[in-house]
């Protein structure tokens, strides 16, 4: 039991002494980087189903007309 109570007061000890957390700054920027890429690679995504849905369309209609 005191291995593991030394792996609690270790990790406690990480946490709280060795980790840099962001500020809320840093991560109100981090969080608006992830909300325009997604954003972005949405559209990227949206426009290339778009695309092949509307060449696929015109490939039926020329196949089965």
């Amino acid at each position: 039991m005191s291995k593991f109570g030394n792996y609690i007061k270790n990790s406690y000890k990480e946490l709280a002494e060795k980790v840099t957390w962001p500020t809320w700054a840093q991560l109100q920027q981090s969080t608006m980087i992830v909300l325009v890429a997604t954003i972005i690679i949405t559209l990227i995504v949206w426009v290339m189903d778009f695309i092949a849905g509307g060449g696929l369309n015109l490939l039926y209609k020329i196949l089965y007309s």
